[in-house]
């Protein structure tokens, strides 16, 4: 299991390259000097088609920033932390930032919590469900365990949010429930979503719990930042 504070950026599509800039000045020395900080990943859209059978096309965030940390007094000190609130008052105009605290936990074949492969699907529940703790317990007990058997799957994590920890300032997002799967290239995820695994999880979806929430479906690229935070 590892703590995160994730940091979705959202804006027009001319927000960009402000914002790619702003990473690099923000990566050294702010972000990556956050106490106890384990690894910092930065998700930006693929621009690449996703062939998931059973999403719509969305429009992603312009960026997604996960820190992780390995355990929850560090996540918490980083929010306690003046170097978190420095950076993000240095974003870009016209873009709109939240600041969500989030656990995650790691499942086959990835319970070890390696992170390697740089293409993942960013999946997000939001609130509500008619009984939120069932919608998290059946989601966990049937999707974990199904996504381990799409073909060339390299990692699955669940995400679950901390409501008690926020940043003054900054609103968060109402997650009732995270997922994401992992793949080493867009071709290996495309691949994996004409399988019969996709096909079971779709008939688990159509099984949860009564869910009135939004769910949201991102192909993402990810990269490691800061060549001194902890390995992938």
């Amino acid at each position: 299991m590892s703590w995160v504070c994730e940091v979705a950026v959202t804006g027009s599509p001319d927000r960009t390259a402000p914002l790619a800039a702003w990473l690099s000045r923000a990566e050294r020395p702010l972000l990556t000097a956050l106490p106890s900080l384990d690894r910092l990943d930065a998700y930006v859209p693929t621009g690449e088609e996703s062939r998931d059978p059973y999403n719509r096309k969305e429009e992603a965030p312009l960026l997604l920033l996960v820190a992780a940390f390995a355990s929850e007094a560090g996540l918490r000190a980083a929010f306690a932390a003046p170097a978190l609130r420095e950076a993000l008052e240095a974003l870009p105009e016209g873009v709109e930032a939240t600041v969500s605290a989030l656990s995650r936990t790691f499942y086959a074949p990835s319970q070890d919590g390696r992170l390697d492969a740089p293409v993942s699907y960013v999946v997000r529940y939001t609130r509500p469900a008619a009984d939120e703790a069932l919608f998290v317990r059946n989601y966990v007990d049937s999707h974990p365990s199904t996504q381990a058997h799409l073909p060339g799957i390299r990692a699955v994590m669940c995400y679950f949010p901390l409501r008690d920890l926020a940043l003054a300032g900054w609103p968060a997002r109402d997650y009732l429930i995270g997922n994401e799967v992992a793949f080493d290239s867009v071709e290996a995820f495309n691949a994996a979503m004409l399988s019969p695994a996709r096909e079971e999880l779709r008939a688990h979806f159509r099984e949860f719990p009564a869910y009135s929430g939004i769910n949201s479906h991102f192909l993402m690229r990810r990269r490691r930042l800061g060549a001194d935070v902890g390995e992938a």
